[in-house]
């Protein structure tokens, strides 16, 4: 359940006939935050001719969206290409942007199409990556007694509490990896925690 994610923003410089491409690829799990990064790039490099890019959100094996776009050049010639390196490369939650600074010697489509992609290859191959740990939910009733346990019981097993609700009862929701699951349910149990399955 777990996929790499991108651990920090990596920047390269990859230069063809004068004409600079600057990659940046940075974490994204939404196309809000992937729109930010975007937004922040355009703020470094206002100047430059294209800004294109490409995001891969979600598990790399099965994402849950993917988007691109050519800003302006030629159709199929800079976004393709970065989206191309993104789903060869096994990363999920992933934005990288190509910002252009055209250097008077057109590149042609072909041209254009290796840049991008030696651009985003590059960028790639720097980026340091972690391990992006999915969190399954669960939901728990319990007596208010337990309330401190499941919070201790929660941070033990590298999981967090998303809502806590009171009634008679009290309902919580944590979120906790999978592999942490069966040993959590076991000691919900022994103290006479329920646990709904989501």
């Amino acid at each position: 359940m777990s996929y790499p994610i991108p651990a920090k923003i990596t920047e390269q410089t990859y230069e063809v006939k004068k004409s600079k491409f600057i990659a940046c690829a940075s974490f994204a799990n939404s196309r809000e935050q992937a729109m930010e990064q975007l937004a922040l790039i355009k703020l470094q490099y206002p100047d430059a001719r294209h800004h294109c890019w490409a995001y891969l959100l979600g598990n790399p094996d099965s994402p849950a969206s993917v988007a691109m776009s050519d800003d302006g050049e030629p159709s199929g010639t800079a976004g393709k290409p970065i989206l191309n390196v993104l789903q060869h490369k096994g990363i999920g939650d992933i934005m990288l942007v190509v910002t252009r600074y055209f250097g008077g010697i057109k590149l042609g489509a072909g041209g254009l199409v290796r840049a991008y992609s030696n651009s985003a290859q590059q960028v790639i191959e720097a980026l340091p990556i972690q391990e992006q740990i999915v969190l399954l939910p669960l939901h728990l009733l319990s007596d208010f007694k337990h309330e401190q346990f499941i919070r201790h019981l929660t941070n033990q097993h590298h999981g967090v509490i998303d809502e806590c609700e009171y009634a008679e009862m009290v309902r919580i929701q944590v979120s906790l990896p999978d592999a942490q699951i069966p040993a959590f349910i076991a000691s919900c149990h022994n103290v006479g925690i329920q646990v709904i399955q989501s």
